[in-house]
């Protein structure tokens, strides 16, 4: 499978892009997500290396062209097997299917928790959570509000009324596109009822 260098920022696909092969992850990270009539965003999920995108299997399979948009969210390097070959390893190779169908099935656990998530679970937990997921070992998330309401399909103005709350409360330090944890335990507590 040829190998391709994408930098850090570049679109991989869009609604309505027909699906170019499958692709396979090396290295990076790589963000999925879908856009509402009313320009809110919704982050899906994000790719890591040694993973695929079920956008794309799901267009290959399926005969379909793109739903959401991927972009490069740091710089990646990308295996992309074409159309042609994808079928025919599916049909040859039981344990490239087992691959394939053991991704899919693993992101669409994921996206099922996501909406599970979004339904049920108040905007304070599922901001607790994505602060969480986004710090670094020195607690710290490097991400706009905006950033953040994406991950958690939210509005960026309910995710800053929420920052400040926690900002009272001493739960974290706001700066600018940048949020510093200073209680994680308290931040866990609230999570976990994920």
């Amino acid at each position: 499978m040829p190998e391709l260098a994408i930098p850090r920022g570049k679109t991989l696909f869009s609604p309505g892009a027909p699906c170019p092969g499958f692709v396979l992850l090396l290295d990076g990270v790589a963000r999925v997500s879908v856009t509402a009539e009313n320009g809110r965003r919704l982050l899906l999920y994000r790719i890591a290396p040694g993973e695929t995108c079920v956008q794309t299997t799901l267009c290959l399979m399926g005969g379909l062209d793109y739903t959401a948009e991927g972009v490069a969210e740091t710089d990646l390097r990308v295996a992309i097997a074409p159309p042609a070959l994808f079928e025919r390893l599916l049909r040859e190779s039981p344990e490239f299917a087992r691959f394939v169908f053991e991704r899919f099935g693993s992101r669409l656990a994921e996206m099922t928790r996501l909406i599970a998530t979004i339904a049920f679970l108040r905007v304070d937990a599922r901001l607790a959570a994505a602060l969480l997921a986004r710090a670094d070992a020195q607690g710290v998330v490097a991400a706009t509000h905006q950033d953040l309401a994406e991950d958690i399909g939210g509005a960026r103005e309910v995710v800053s009324r929420q920052l400040a709350e926690f900002q009272r409360a001493g739960l974290l330090r706001l700066g600018r596109g940048r949020v510093v944890l200073a209680d994680r335990a308290a931040l866990s507590d609230l999570a976990c009822v994920i």
